[in-house]
């Protein structure tokens, strides 16, 4: 086993070649081209099921062993759906809508109705169960006008599937709606597949809508990507290219990451299914409460290929640093690591790869990648060892970046066969969505890791429409400044947002990393949020750390002089947070300005950066 996991991974050979026009326009590619991929992802259900029917296709928890669906089970459970669907008239105008998370059903009904050309909708629970008012549920609800509308338990989602969904049939595999008939699962699941189905199989090709994901919806209404199976096969084909090593190995998967978003949905989901692996679901989560699921679960199944967010890391390394077992379990197999959805800390990074090299005794992998729902996701990705984190990499094969001059920044724009087509039934929001040439305009702006030199990879640089400029004129590169400021915290905060706009200095909103901050006081587990970030303790120690930023600050753009801990979380309802965390800037600000404009004055929350120390620090 050791030889297996320490031998050198097989990835890809790029061949990066790059353009520079006369307006300064920049554009890279590969030119090794993009291999074959089938027509519709289900033809490797197909594949799968022939040659390792008994092998696990999903594994979720059933008390303290593990419910399994197997290759064969699943394609008789997904033909059967099928007919089922069809038999219901559910279409493209008409399709199924997922309400609950990730498990085996959720599984089933999407490749059921994907399987005969219906597309799915996986909806974010948080639309269901976190929501006060469903306004962005009822919003999706028009937008979709679903034929059938899926729950894992009737009770929890009730109250959202009255208020958006008053009159659409429901299927549920347990519990009930009051007063609302519904179709059973299980009972779907066991309808006898006709000749319709295998003709309706028969016409999915590359441009059948497969599903549809929504974007966040921070900036307004969710707005649904129209994910075809060209999109999706295409993009399969991309991922497999970079990870060569899964043609040796099927995929064995450890993922708690929510099937509504592009990350576990698209790349995660179908990277398994494309492979032949094996798909453990993971119900913990990267918070205080949920971690000990993904623990118990990392404790029992060693994955191959593992994915998680920075935050997530850092809580399994708390862990793994005082479990030897849990070490060896995670490290036995592991053939690489990804993180995504936020910036990683130099000392996450670093920590994650000194235990790597200490339990396996050679090193490993940990990459990042750029894209987003629109793209796939997989468009630009890092296999290369960096020395630290944040590159994201050169283009997969079959995709073309476009960096365009967008003031002191580089505007990124893509295309390619995994670009999605536009937005359901908005014509003009698709239309915005492409320039004159076809390229996707993902709103980001990237950055040479080695200036001229494509090759090397990009740096992410920030959403175009996040930077602001001080009252002296000076840009501010909004997403550069918090990945920095997050990491000289040193785990005291999860993220954070940056204020200063049309003012003379720069200041900061912090999310605060609650288990780090009650180790910095005695006691600290028995403190409430608000009387834990107004202890001295934390604001002295806060202090230290942002004066030591700031004296390290090149100029006023980079210079944060002071900071305030957020004594509410983040509002969903408000946009200022999607479900997977992911923080939209401008929201906040909007909706907190009484905060933001304390970050100036004196107010007493407000903790500033020690302008001797760090004039003493500039002198040394």
């Amino acid at each position: 086993m050791a030889a297996a996991t320490t031998a050198p991974l097989r990835t890809w050979s790029p061949d990066v070649r790059h353009e520079t026009r006369s307006d300064g326009t920049t554009l890279v590619w590969r030119a090794d081209p993009l291999g074959p991929y089938p027509a519709k992802m289900t033809e490797r259900l197909e594949h799968w099921a022939a040659l390792a029917p008994d092998r696990p296709f999903i594994a979720e928890r059933d008390g303290e062993g593990w419910r399994v669906l197997t290759y064969a089970d699943g394609l008789a459970k997904v033909r059967a759906l099928g007919a089922a669907f069809l038999a219901l008239g559910l279409s493209p105008g008409r399709p199924l809508a997922i309400l609950s998370g990730n498990d085996i059903e959720h599984a089933l009904m999407a490749l059921g109705a994907q399987y005969v050309g219906v597309p799915s909708a996986a909806l974010s629970p948080a639309y269901s169960l976190l929501s006060d008012d469903f306004a962005k549920l009822r919003d999706i609800a028009r937008q979709l006008t679903p034929g059938l509308v899926f729950a894992a338990d009737g009770r929890r989602f009730a109250r959202a599937i009255d208020a958006a969904f008053p009159d659409t049939p429901l299927a549920l595999t347990r519990g009930e709606v009051p007063d609302r008939p519904a179709l059973d699962v299980a009972a779907l699941a066991a309808t006898p597949a006709t000749p319709a189905v295998d003709a309706a199989h028969a016409a999915v090709g590359p441009d059948t809508v497969a599903k549809f994901l929504f974007t966040s919806g921070t900036t307004g209404s969710p707005k649904a990507s129209i994910q075809t199976q060209r999109v999706i096969c295409a993009n399969q084909a991309m991922v497999l290219d970079c990870y060569a090593f899964m043609r040796d190995e099927p995929p064995v998967i450890v993922d708690w990451a929510p099937w509504n978003h592009t990350a576990a949905g698209n790349k995660n989901f179908y990277l398994v299914l494309n492979n032949g692996g094996t798909y453990y679901l993971d119900a913990g989560k990267p918070t205080p409460q949920g971690i000990g699921e993904t623990i118990r679960n990392l404790r029992e199944i060693s994955p191959t290929w593992y994915f998680n967010v920075p935050a997530g890391y850092e809580m399994l390394l708390g862990a793994m640093e005082s479990d030897a077992a849990l070490r060896r379990t995670f490290f036995a197999r592991l053939q690489m690591m990804v993180y995504a959805a936020a910036s990683m800390a130099q000392h996450t990074w670093d920590r994650l790869h000194r235990m790597a090299a200490e339990t396996r005794g050679a090193p490993l992998l940990l990459s990042a990648g750029y894209g987003a729902t629109e793209t796939g996701p997989f468009a630009l990705s890092s296999m290369e060892p960096q020395p630290g984190p944040g590159n994201v990499g050169i283009p997969a094969q079959g995709v073309t970046l476009k960096l365009v001059p967008h003031g002191d920044k580089l505007e990124a724009r893509l295309k390619g066969p995994n670009i999605a087509p536009g937005y359901w039934r908005n014509p003009a929001m698709s239309a915005r969505a492409f320039d004159e040439e076809g390229f996707y305009l993902v709103g980001d702006a990237l950055r040479y890791a080695v200036p001229g030199e494509p090759a090397r990879g990009f740096l992410f640089d920030g959403r175009i429409a996040e930077n602001f400029k001080l009252a002296t004129g000076t840009w501010v590169a909004v997403g550069a400044l918090r990945a920095a400021f997050v990491d000289a915290m040193g785990g005291l905060v999860s993220d954070v947002v940056i204020a200063g706009e049309d003012r003379d200095r720069l200041a900061a909103l912090m999310v605060p990393h609650i288990a780090a901050l009650r180790e910095l006081v005695p006691d600290g587990a028995d403190l409430s949020r608000a009387a834990l970030i107004a202890h001295p303790a934390v604001r002295a120690e806060a202090g230290a750390r942002l004066t030591r930023f700031a004296a390290k600050a090149t100029g006023s753009a980079t210079r944060v002089m002071a900071a305030m801990f957020l004594d509410v979380d983040l509002s969903f309802d408000r946009g200022e947070v999607t479900d997977k965390g992911s923080i939209n800037q401008r929201a906040v600000l909007a909706h907190r300005a009484g905060d933001v404009a304390a970050l100036f004055t004196d107010d007493p929350r407000v903790i500033g950066a020690d302008v001797r120390v760090m004039g003493e620090a500039a002198q040394a």
